[in-house]
């Protein structure tokens, strides 16, 4: 748990406290998933089962282990549970300044769908959701945020 609440505590301004982890962890749908390296816990992902979908509810990468595929490798792990839950897609939130986050997840193929105003209780921010599907998304597909700020990122 050190580990994670460092890589936590790194990567976060509003980070989740031991507590936080331990409350969500003890739900009967939630589930840890951890990335090590040299015997030690360098990123994790904590995320929610649902009917039709995953619900990533906390994801990091300690920072000097960023850029090394870690993150990649996890949520490739975490799209290949997909199909073996009979779920057809992964959401989570990113805040609207995490643009480092917004581009990574980009780049696994999620895409942004809506904007959620005043999403952190901690700072009354805005998310963007963002939505992983198998079988990827149809182009006549609209997205329901006619000023969504990350389509001018999706079009370049």
């Amino acid at each position: 748990m050190a580990e994670v609440l460092r890589a936590e505590q790194q990567s976060f301004e509003y980070a989740w406290t031991e507590d936080d982890f331990l409350r969500c962890l003890r739900q009967r749908n939630c589930i840890g998933m951890v990335a090590e390296a040299n015997d030690r816990i360098v990123g994790f992902m904590i995320y929610e089962l649902h009917k039709n979908r995953l619900h990533v509810l906390n994801f990091a990468v300690a920072p000097e282990h960023r850029r090394t595929q870690i993150g990649s490798q996890m949520v490739a792990k975490l799209i290949g549970k997909l199909s073996s839950h009979r779920r057809n897609k992964i959401t989570l939130a990113v805040r609207e300044r995490n643009l480092p986050a917004q581009m990574f997840f980009r780049a696994q193929e999620f895409k942004a769908t809506r904007v959620l105003r005043n999403y952190y209780e901690d700072s009354g921010e805005d998310a963007f959701q963002m939505e992983f599907r198998v079988g990827g998304y149809d182009e006549s597909e609209t997205v329901d945020a006619p000023n969504n700020r990350i389509a001018q990122f999706e079009e370049n």
